[in-house]
């Protein structure tokens, strides 16, 4: 009930899915096309561009988050010209005695709707929670403890080329990949210059985003020391820093175990106190909002760089 809460109040204001019947039928043509093309043994064509084509029984719902959004509500928000989907990576990984595995997740489920929400035509793609986090027989990396879940790279970046080719197939002209883990970037970075190679003569783009990560994660530590006078005087010797812990609490405080460190006198992180909870939160959503903002403006001069002739 708490993530719940703290969710919708640093929820960002959600896409609006207007009734656009031209644009919808302009949309819809490469779909109406593709249906009557489709070959023996598939749907009736006739059928199946009607059923493309057709009406939302009900209202729309309300998402940033593209699995939160039924077939219909993305068609619409295309045609509408959501153009861009944002593809975050994430992990499973040890964190110290004190965050969850999933702590990547949690901060890219805080910032992936505030970035969408800056840039203003576009969703999130689902999270992508398994990367390479080292080898696994024998172990290394983070593999060495129990819980962290890797892949290899060359499972990771077939992953995210089927998913980017499934998104542009979807309509989307700018497939966006950002990784909040070190480890996460160089198979982006791959898979963009693949994938760049393979659309050259198509509309869609793909773009890797590192700033996300870098200088994102400096950027936003230097913004909290400087602009809200918050800076760490040790360290515990973990995998954590105020940074993660205080964004990960704006998606679930449950999942840095705000609740047993209170209990048991523990509730800091490298000379920083994450009590009382509420102010642990805002924290939390300013920095969020400050990478936010610094990775839409990323995303921006990158779209208009691959626009450029």
């Amino acid at each position: 009930m708490l993530r719940q809460s703290l969710s919708l109040l640093s929820r960002p204001r959600q896409p609006r899915l207007p009734s656009l019947p031209i644009a919808l039928m302009l949309a819809l043509l490469p779909l109406t096309a593709l249906a009557q093309q489709a070959g023996p043994g598939s749907q009736d064509s006739a059928a199946l561009a009607a059923q493309l084509a057709a009406a939302r029984p009900i209202a729309a719902g309300q998402s940033y988050w593209l699995e939160e959004l039924t077939w219909m509500e993305i068609r619409d928000l295309v045609a509408a010209g959501t153009s861009t989907v944002i593809v975050p990576t994430g992990g499973i990984e040890e964190n110290g005695p004190y965050l969850a595995t999933g702590k990547h997740n949690l901060i890219l489920e805080a910032s992936c709707p505030a970035i969408a929400a800056r840039l203003g035509n576009a969703l999130c793609a689902p999270i992508v929670k398994f990367v390479p986090e080292g080898s696994i027989e024998p172990p290394s990396g983070a593999m060495l403890f129990p819980g962290t879940i890797s892949v290899s790279a060359a499972t990771y970046e077939a992953l995210l080329d089927d998913i980017a080719s499934s998104l542009k197939q979807a309509g989307f002209s700018d497939v966006v990949l950002i990784g909040d883990s070190g480890g996460n970037q160089r198979g982006m970075a791959n898979v963009a210059e693949r994938l760049s190679t393979r659309w050259a003569d198509q509309p869609a783009r793909i773009h890797f985003v590192r700033e996300f990560y870098s200088p994102g994660w400096e950027e936003t530590e230097r913004f909290t020391e400087r602009e809200l006078g918050v800076a760490e005087t040790r360290h515990d010797g973990y995998h954590d820093d105020i940074w993660v812990t205080a964004m990960m609490m704006v998606s679930d405080p449950a999942q840095v175990r705000y609740a047993q460190r209170v209990e048991a006198g523990l509730a800091s992180i490298n000379g920083v106190p994450i009590a009382p909870l509420e102010d642990a939160v805002s924290l939390g959503e300013k920095m969020i909002e400050f990478r936010a903002e610094f990775t839409a403006n990323a995303i921006r001069q990158a779209i208009a760089g691959s626009s450029q002739p």
